[in-house]
């Protein structure tokens, strides 16, 4: 029996740790100043919660144990009558725990608010959601990644971000939380990365067959190693302009990243204005690797 038993838990135990590296991907593995304010806040109101379900894991067992049937010195038989220590302990704690949580959520809602800018010069970052990919463009650099976010460690990034299709929303939880992004509208996400490396971005708003493919890498880099992405990419032939992003904007997943050296002036501006064609079917072949395109007959979104 106990080697039956030790063939159980031992091989369940290996199962439940192999799983904890998911809390490295997430806000408890924070990768820049927002998420670590986030999960500051999270175990603050753990913290506070305990006062809660603290005493309700105690008390239960407690008071289960001594009313317990074989226990006849202590059988129960109210005589209910108004207690003022009864009522206080009913009432004030919890008042106390609402009164101390909503003044440290309302502090950290506005420190947290993702139009917040963060101290220093930003990074600007023009973002497109599409069906099922996503644009990342550099205006003031002149360039455009497909699926893949390069920013510098240690500066702050300024994200400007629409939808060239149904409502998405994007998510990059070691670094920033939650927005969506709406066709015809533009938002904003402040965020940070304190030390080089890479995270992950996703959409997290179902918007098709597509949408478990929707994802995309943060890559931080030092300055001198950003500056030197940043060389190579502007080297690239590949020119994101209005014909490319017609081809881009097909219901499809890509197999890898695209970069493009150029992009043409004002091209957000006009996917927010909503002023170019989209869907139209061409080669991305010189624009880069080819589009696994997706059924077109298979229904997609609810309008």
């Amino acid at each position: 029996m106990r080697r039956n038993l030790a063939r159980l838990v031992v091989p369940s135990a290996c199962l439940a740790l192999s799983g904890c590296d998911i809390l490295d991907r997430g806000f408890l593995s924070p990768a820049g100043p927002v998420a670590a304010a986030t999960r500051s806040e999270f175990l603050l109101v753990c913290f506070v919660m305990l006062f809660v379900i603290g005493p309700v894991l105690v008390l239960v067992p407690i008071i289960a144990w001594h009313y317990r049937l074989s226990n006849t010195k202590s059988a129960y038989r109210p005589q209910w009558g108004f207690s003022w220590s009864l009522e206080g302990l009913i009432w004030i704690p919890p008042v106390l725990i609402v009164v101390v949580l909503a003044v440290f959520l309302w502090r950290d809602t506005h420190r947290l608010d993702p139009y917040r800018p963060l101290p220093g010069v930003p990074l600007q970052v023009q973002v497109v959601a599409m069906d099922w990919k996503w644009m990342f463009i550099y205006p003031g650099e002149g360039v455009a990644t497909v699926n893949r976010l390069v920013i510098p460690a240690g500066r702050p990034v300024h994200l400007s971000l629409t939808s060239a299709t149904v409502m998405q929303s994007i998510l990059m939880p070691r670094l920033a939380g939650q927005i969506y992004a709406m066709a015809g509208m533009k938002t904003q996400l402040n965020f940070a990365a304190n030390t080089p490396g890479t995270s992950l971005g996703e959409n997290v708003q179902f918007n098709g067959v597509g949408f478990q493919n929707q994802k995309f890498a943060v890559d931080a880099m030092s300055a001198q190693d950003f500056a030197g992405w940043l060389a190579q990419t502007k080297a690239r032939p590949e020119r994101l302009d209005a014909v490319a992003y017609q081809s881009l904007s097909r219901r499809s997943t890509l197999p890898e990243p695209l970069a493009f050296g150029t992009v043409e002036p004002g091209l957000f501006q006009h996917i927010l204005d909503r002023s170019l064609p989209t869907g139209h079917a061409l080669d991305l072949e010189k624009f880069g690797p080819p589009v696994t395109a997706m059924p077109m007959e298979t229904p997609t979104h609810d309008h």
